[in-house]
């Protein structure tokens, strides 16, 4: 696997907190943990003063030792108590990453897939508005072509399997398969392929503790729309065709 880089698109305030939105899951989110949990790609150069946090599943923290390690590298448990206390930072400085499409997305993460599972999903864009956090859209390309992944089409045994055990163990279990060490034709090594995060421009978010739903899908729409936009004007830079477009779900 090949990390190429980090893109910024604008500065970001190190006085103010921040919540990014990850896109897309991909299989494993490698992208999102070696750009905001590591140095790989100079975070702390590119946006200095600013201290990355990338949320996980709470079920991962419950295993003593690795538990240390995630929280080590930056990583926060999922529930609404660790990202309020991240984002109430009164002095600024953090930065809240979330990788909104989940679990399920990584069900259709595959070479070529543009698929968000994001139209129905605004619990972060509540937590902004809460807090009054700007959102920042985040697009990793390349996330999805790290691995493929067996033929899982929606109403398929398989798929419906998978999220029968989701809904069980709270992890989804994509059945992924890619490169081995010494050969090229199959094994559970992510392909040789680069990962370009691109990190969009901050959305001001007006500070509201109970929001409308009209409220709320005002600023998801436009962070839906913010989200389009840096996929576009980005998009032909990695060799994605024109006529390729975001699709919600």
């Amino acid at each position: 696997m090949d990390v190429k880089k980090l893109v910024k698109t604008a500065e970001l305030d190190p006085r103010q907190n921040y919540l990014m939105g990850f896109h897309p899951h991909g299989v494993l989110a490698a992208g999102a943990f070696i750009n905001f949990c590591t140095e790989a790609s100079g975070f702390s150069t590119l946006f200095p003063g600013i201290t990355p946090h990338l949320m996980m599943l709470s079920l991962w923290f419950r295993i003593p030792f690795f538990r240390d390690y995630l929280m080590s590298g930056g990583l926060v448990s999922s529930d609404k108590e660790s990202a309020s206390y991240v984002l109430q930072r009164p002095e600024g400085g953090n930065m809240l990453a979330i990788i909104v499409g989940g679990a399920q997305e990584a069900l259709d993460a595959r070479p070529g897939s543009y698929t968000l599972l994001l139209k129905n999903r605004k619990g972060f864009v509540r937590l902004a508005i809460k807090h009054g956090t700007p959102l920042v859209p985040v697009f990793s390309f390349g996330e999805n072509d790290l691995f493929e992944q067996v033929r899982n089409p929606k109403g398929s045994w398989l798929r419906q399997l998978q999220h029968r055990l989701q809904q069980i163990m709270g992890i989804s279990l994509p059945l992924f398969h890619a490169r081995g060490i010494f050969q090229y034709s199959f094994g559970l090594v992510p392909y040789r392929r680069p990962i370009c995060t691109v990190v969009g421009k901050p959305i001001p978010v007006q500070r509201k503790h109970r929001p409308s739903e009209e409220e709320v899908d005002q600023v998801h729409q436009k962070y839906l729309n913010e989200l389009c936009n840096l996929f576009e004007e980005h998009k032909a830079k990695y060799n994605i065709p024109e006529d390729r477009h975001l699709e919600f779900i």
